[in-house]
């Protein structure tokens, strides 16, 4: 990479730099922050592109590092430790070569670029038509990048039944339900007709896909895993140190939730949640019901109890995750606002089957989102957690803490979340207290597993058994979490990981008299999304 950016020489100069950089080389992902600009484009997807952002990374971390600590405030120091963070672990994968791996890397953007403009809604429906038209113009040579770039040699089998599945759900995407949201006749023709165009794409890839005799590897390794954790996160322990930390969260919850479980009269918590779990939803609407329900239940009482202060103008939809999203994800998820735009309106997708799931999985799926589990996954979603923490920091953390988000921060602080509330007595009754230390089980199991799988110490087969005999999942569910595993290392092991975290920091702050714990809520969320040590100096020298 050459030093030509503007002349800048300035740590404030040169991280805009590089943020405007980001954001050419990623306009999906400028689009999501809000950044105007990009809304036509897809992005590059060509070898020679790959191999040059892993170059531009190791120069700007080059200069980065030759940023010295004199004269910066500790704010600033955050910053261009942050992006550092994120610099190096794009290096320590550098080898791994994802690009020839990860169908993800080209499917993603083709998916998402084109949900995103109409999620949002931004702009007027014409210039989002025009946006819409011309990222579909773009998906059929990202996706014979795909093909000609994956190598069957080092694509392992579980990610390309994955990329397989999105493939099946963006046809029928594209062909049939994007057309059909669009109001406008003529709009809505022009989509539809540049649908197709990509349809034929998603076709024509997973036929290729389908062909293959994929026969790679989805282990990163314990020296990659343990960098990342080191090097990315700033943790101080590498894989086998999590793996322990893993094992003695799990051993503890399974303590607590024998206790909880004997005073619902059963013989063990798995008994318990099963007799739990046979209270759900019959159908997927009856499931969205039950969690708009339980979201308006989980906002009043943070309001209630002034456990947080309440961003202004927040709104939150309660909706059904987008269909080409459904055969990769089980469990709830959140779309947040815009980070760059004025919105504060986020969306909590409620985990749908895919099409095609039997009558018997669906009941599976329902029986993983009882009535008793929603009001742990509406506060991890929505309030007090990704919702309320992600449109509370848009308005005070610096624009690069709004860009560059690490999941052991965002997904910490929603476990963390949880915990608050379990504090503030909101679960109802001991059904949804054993719901709520379930879901931690759950997360320390998860660190056990993506830590044993990347380090090779466990196979599919075991990781599902283990999910299945440590958890409450289903069997079903268990294997589609654990596909996520393969194709997402270290993100497992980030919720448990960051809350944990956090509950020491917090401890901290009010050990020390720095103040309540509303202002340590307040305080730590308005950091950003930072690397835990990174947050841990912005909230205790009051300078994020």
């Amino acid at each position: 990479m050459t030093e030509d950016h503007g002349g800048r020489d300035d740590l404030d100069g040169l991280i805009q730099d590089w943020m405007d950089e980001e954001m050419a080389a990623a306009p999906v992902r400028a689009t999501s922050l809000g950044v105007d600009g990009h809304d036509h484009e897809l992005g590059h997807f060509g070898a020679d592109f790959f191999e040059a952002e892993i170059a531009r990374a190791d120069g700007w971390r080059a200069r980065l590092e030759k940023v010295g600590d004199d004269g910066l405030s500790t704010s600033q120091i955050i910053d261009r430790d942050l992006v550092l963070s994120g610099l190096r672990g794009r290096l320590v994968m550098d080898d791994w070569q994802a690009w020839r791996r990860d169908p993800s890397l080209y499917l993603d953007p083709c998916l998402s670029g084109v949900f995103m403009l109409f999620l949002q809604d931004q702009h007027p429906l014409a210039e989002l038509v025009d946006s819409a038209c011309a990222r579909l113009a773009q998906v059929p040579s990202a996706l014979e990048a795909a093909a000609g770039q994956l190598d069957p040699g080092l694509l392992a089998p579980v990610i390309r039944d994955r990329a397989v599945g999105q493939c099946e759900a963006a046809i029928r995407y594209y062909r049939e339900l994007l057309p059909a949201d669009i109001p406008d006749p003529a709009g809505r023709q022009r989509v539809a007709e540049a649908g197709r165009v990509a349809a034929d794409a998603f076709e024509g890839l997973a036929a290729h896909l389908a062909g293959l005799e994929p026969k790679g590897g989805y282990a990163i390794g314990e020296e990659r895993y343990s960098a990342l954790l080191r090097q990315r996160e700033l943790l101080d322990y590498g894989t086998d140190g999590l793996h322990q930390r893993g094992r003695a969260a799990w051993s503890d919850l399974d303590g607590r939730m024998t206790e909880v479980a004997a005073r619902l009269g059963s013989k063990s918590w798995r008994q318990a949640l099963e007799a739990i779990n046979d209270r759900h939803p019959a159908t997927p609407e009856e499931m969205l019901e039950g969690y708009r329900s339980v979201t308006e239940r989980c906002r009043r009482f943070l309001i209630d109890r002034d456990l947080v202060t309440m961003p202004e103008g927040e709104t939150c939809s309660v909706v059904p995750s987008p269909p080409f999203q459904r055969p990769l994800l089980a469990v709830a998820s959140y779309s947040a606002p815009p980070t760059f735009k004025p919105s504060r309106a986020g969306h909590f997708f409620v985990p749908y089957p895919p099409g095609g799931t039997s009558p018997e999985q669906i009941q599976q799926r329902m029986a993983t989102n009882s009535y008793a589990t929603m009001a742990t996954i509406a506060a991890h979603e929505a309030y007090p957690g990704h919702h309320w923490h992600l449109v509370w920091s848009q308005d005070h953390a610096s624009p690069v803490r709004s860009m560059v988000r690490t999941p052991y921060f965002s997904e910490g602080w929603a476990l963390f979340a949880e915990h608050i509330m379990n504090e503030a007595g909101f679960f109802a009754d001991d059904a949804e207290v054993l719901c709520h230390l379930e879901a931690r089980l759950f997360r320390a199991a998860r660190i056990v597993v993506d830590t044993s799988l990347h380090a090779g110490d466990m196979t599919m087969e075991q990781a599902v058994e283990h999910m299945r005999s440590h958890t409450g999942l289903s069997e079903a569910t268990a294997r589609a979490e654990v596909g996520r595993y393969c194709a997402w290392p270290t993100q497992a092991a980030s919720y448990l990981t960051g809350a944990i975290e956090l509950e020491r920091i917090r401890g901290s702050y009010l050990a020390q008299g720095r103040g309540t714990a509303r202002s340590f809520n307040d305080a730590v969320a308005a950091t950003g999304s930072l690397p835990l040590g990174l947050a841990e100096l912005a909230v205790m020298s009051q300078g994020g």
